[in-house]
């Protein structure tokens, strides 16, 4: 791989999903990373389906997910062999990721002293449900109970009555995410220090920093924000409305842009109750009402066109299949094809992150597991000599 991680070495002892994203965007940067998985089954995401695609429908298109760019080695942390192996690792590593409840790693005999004797470089990113210390630190944390205890769930749906959670595992991506970028500011430290340290964040890290102008709705405002459906909780107009053939999605995010919404759809911009945004959104429900009347005159194509023309950004409520088909998507380069040993070739969703220079980059598919065994030895042995 080619990247700015290219000389990193990522020991990935996590499983499920919040440390394997973190790793494998560790891999997109070009890093080299070493995926151990338990030699009975590996990573319990590859049992996670429907849906399970290749000729046996045994391979978890969940798996395939948080897993590109890495090497999958089978070791079993709790024998001597393993643990042997895992040292060995260690010693050549320069970041180690790992999401166990706190306390295991310990139990397996790498507390975080133990890893830095092994190696004072290391780097070692810890995710955890809901923090590492604390009254409710060694709680186990999964995505959807983390959306609801870091009140992300209050402010999702269509109202405080019937909460939602996100439709993507949201809690395990953003840890993954941040837990990512506190690695690459500890490698940088690191630079100038010549030690590593310990990263952690966790699910409840994640969600609660994403509360942006909720939290300080509450922590300076005093205002508990709850669920508003698909309009925004503090711009009008800000959300999806329904025109004649279903909804589009339009914003007014200052007065000029809803100057131009206003002409364009026939409703008085200075009409008293309209003429703030402060005023709009205490009338939301009579602005929804009124521009629907006029959206519903025509279709999507039609509206889109003309706010387009007027320079209102607005957009399309697309499926999955429609996002992946777009071309915009592809040229980003959003996806990406890999040639997988049993599937052949597959198109995985890509990294989010562009670098100037760095073209015709080949990224590599999920492994199977242990496909990597033998490989990993031979280049540890070479690192060992």
């Amino acid at each position: 791989m080619l990247g700015p991680l290219k000389d990193i070495v990522v020991l990935d002892l996590s499983r499920a999903l919040a440390g394997p994203h973190a790793a494998q965007l560790l891999g997109d940067l070009g890093a080299r990373v070493i995926k151990v998985e338990h030699p009975d089954g590996g990573d319990e995401s590859r049992g996670w389906g429907p849906p399970f695609v290749g000729p046996d429908h045994d391979i978890s298109t969940y798996f395939l997910a948080a897993n590109r760019n890495k090497q999958s080695i089978r070791v079993d942390l709790k024998s001597a062999e393993g643990k042997q192996l895992i040292e060995r690792l260690v010693r050549q590593s320069d970041v180690l990721v790992e999401n166990f409840r706190t306390g295991v790693l310990d139990r397996l005999g790498f507390p975080v002293e133990r890893l830095h004797e092994l190696n004072p470089r290391l780097v070692v990113l810890s995710i955890t449900g809901f923090g590492h210390d604390g009254p409710e630190g060694g709680r186990p944390g999964y995505d959807q109970i983390a959306q609801g205890e870091g009140g992300l769930m209050s402010l999702t749906g269509p109202s405080l009555d019937e909460p939602y959670r996100v439709g993507a595992s949201i809690a395990d991506l953003l840890a993954g995410i941040q837990g990512a970028y506190g690695v690459a500011a500890a490698l940088y430290e690191r630079e100038r220090t010549g030690e590593g340290r310990v990263v952690r964040t966790s699910l409840l890290a994640a969600i609660t920093g994403v509360h942006a102008y909720h939290g300080t709705a509450w922590t300076v405002g005093g205002k508990v924000s709850a669920a508003s459906g698909n309009h925004h909780a503090s711009i009008a107009p800000y959300g999806a409305f329904r025109c004649a053939d279903g909804m589009l999605q339009l914003t007014a995010a200052n007065e000029g842009q809803w100057r131009k919404v206003a002409t364009l759809l026939g409703i008085d911009p200075d009409t008293p109750r309209y003429a703030t945004n402060r005023d709009r959104f205490q009338h939301r429900d009579e602005l929804v009402a009124d521009m629907e009347k006029a959206l519903s005159v025509h279709d999507r194509g039609h509206w889109l066109a003309k706010l387009a023309e007027v320079g209102v950004p607005a957009g399309a409520i697309r499926t999955i299949d429609e996002v992946y088909a777009w071309d915009q998507t592809r040229s980003q380069g959003l996806v990406v094809s890999v040639d997988h040993p049993v599937l052949g070739p597959i198109e995985l969703p890509g990294p989010v992150l562009r670098f100037d220079g760095l073209t015709g980059v080949e990224h590599t598919a999920p492994p199977m597991l242990g496909e990597h065994d033998d490989a990993v030895l031979r280049w540890l042995e070479e690192r060992e000599r």
